[in-house]
């Protein structure tokens, strides 16, 4: 059998405040309910923006449980961005730590 090698990953909170936090949701769940100073990427379009994504500190990234933002983490350890992290739980772990959010619709953040 082949074993995955894990991929390294933080809870909602361990993250520190001034941490660059990547959400890699779609538009729609951005606009629902994000963290404040989040940095929005889709998923899909990450190969593509690979550049502005910082080499040279920790990256936590977040989707809504945490599936597509440890693909993403893979991908980006995998091309230069060692430094990239898996949030736990994604949005939903980080509502649930009554952690900050903000919404982009004007209505109360969510995660959807």
């Amino acid at each position: 059998m082949f074993s995955r090698p894990s991929l390294p990953s933080t809870t909602a909170g361990d993250v520190a405040d001034d941490a660059y936090l990547l959400d890699v949701r779609e538009d729609d769940e951005w606009q629902a309910g994000h963290a404040p100073g989040a940095v929005h990427v889709p998923m899909m379009l990450i190969p593509h923006r690979i550049d502005d994504i910082p080499a040279d500190r920790d990256v936590v990234v977040v989707c809504r449980v945490g599936g597509r933002s440890a693909q993403v983490v893979a991908f980006l350890q995998q091309n230069g961005r060692e430094r990239a992290i898996n949030l736990e739980g994604g949005m939903q772990s980080w509502a649930a730590a009554g952690k900050p959010m903000v919404s982009g619709d004007g209505g109360v953040p969510r995660v959807i």
